[in-house]
């Protein structure tokens, strides 16, 4: 293995070229036994239950928004933009995961349709995130080779704290979006985005940069930053939930295992929170069976939980791993979490589950 506190995270670099010699980017990742009958059943699509949640979103949406636009100008806007600002910033984060995937909705039209207004209101352009997240599940937390590994390391404490309000990503995004405009892709862009879908990235970057700037001109025009409140700035201020919830997936657990067990968590959430996350904290299981539907992911987590570690049982029993996990691994880079797998014995005088250090 890569000497791990050199690890070159990007996707033409040195780490790249060792996950292909090493055959990372091609094995097969372990999957629990699922029979046959009980998958198809889980893998069923439909309509009804994404028709629900969207319906809802769109109605909190227009609920808190005519609530701050109502109070705008008093101190009573501020809880009801707060929300939503969570809506937007945050649960556009789910729905347009669950889009992206096309397991969402059973028809293809309204799955793209959520996709791309989640991908606006999150900031992430479809067409290069579409393809980023496939590379993503092709290979999951692989050095070199995925692109979405949110935390690496040695990890960036003050950027996990300035992303709580998106600044990081929107800044990376914007500095792409004028690239992108010019018709032009970076370098690892090309890496994973077909030439035949890369006229789509040129037109959506102009398209939010010309919706962004009209934004601007109007509020200039009124004198008001209202309109940037319903538009652009609740990327801002109300993503904060989504980076909460993003952190319980992989942060501090292993690299370069084929092994979706020992690089994702399960979390068990409250019902307001799987809501706004579609049960993407059922996070093992969507990485082993990404083509299951959110709404059937408790059902499998039934199916295969006595092949899995233990879940934590709530946000706060996951960070209380993660905060400790990620400060180490300032100091430590190599380390991680190194989940217990059923029926796998630790040898006499192991440390315990949770605190051992990688090889």
């Amino acid at each position: 293995m890569a000497d791990p506190t050199r690890r070159d995270y990007s996707l033409i670099g040195l780490d790249s070229r060792l996950a292909v010699e090493r055959g990372l980017a091609t094995a097969e990742w372990y999957k629990c036994p699922v029979d046959r009958k009980t998958m198809k059943e889980l893998m069923k699509r439909s309509d009804g239950p994404a028709i629900r949640d969207t319906l809802l979103w769109f109605a909190f949406l227009a609920a808190s928004g005519f609530g701050g636009w109502w109070f705008w100008g008093t101190w009573w806007a501020v809880p009801f933009f707060i929300v939503y600002g969570v809506l937007y910033g945050s649960a556009s984060d789910s729905r347009w995961h669950e889009c992206g995937h096309g397991t969402a909705f059973k028809t293809r039209w309204m799955n793209d349709v959520v996709y791309h207004i989640a991908c606006f209101m999150i900031l992430r352009e479809p067409t290069v995130w579409r393809w980023s997240h496939t590379r993503h599940h092709t290979d999951t937390i692989i050095v070199g080779r995925d692109p979405e590994i949110g935390v690496q390391r040695p990890p960036n404490i003050f950027g996990i704290l300035i992303q709580l309000f998106a600044i990081k990503s929107t800044w990376a995004t914007f500095k792409k979006l004028c690239i992108h405009a010019t018709g032009r892709l970076t370098a690892e862009e090309k890496t994973f985005i077909p030439e035949s879908e890369q006229h789509k990235v040129y037109g959506v970057a102009r398209i939010y940069l010309a919706i962004f700037a009209a934004v601007a001109v109007w509020c200039f025009a009124i004198g008001s930053i209202l309109p940037a409140m319903f538009i652009g700035l609740p990327t801002f201020y109300g993503c904060f939930m989504g980076v909460f919830f993003g952190l319980t997936q992989h942060a501090g657990l292993d690299e370069d295992v084929l092994d979706h067990r020992l690089n994702s968590r399960t979390v068990y959430m409250n019902p307001v929170f799987r809501f706004l996350y579609l049960n993407m904290n059922y996070h093992v299981e969507h990485h082993m069976f990404p083509m299951v539907p959110y709404h059937a992911l408790p059902r499998l987590h039934e199916v295969i939980k006595a092949d899995c570690p233990k879940p934590y049982s709530s946000c706060w029993d996951a960070y209380k791993e993660i905060i400790p996990a990620l400060l180490r691994q300032r100091r430590e880079p190599g380390w991680y979490v190194k989940r217990p797998l059923p029926g796998h014995v630790e040898p006499l005088g192991a440390p315990p589950p949770g605190l051992v250090a990688a090889e």
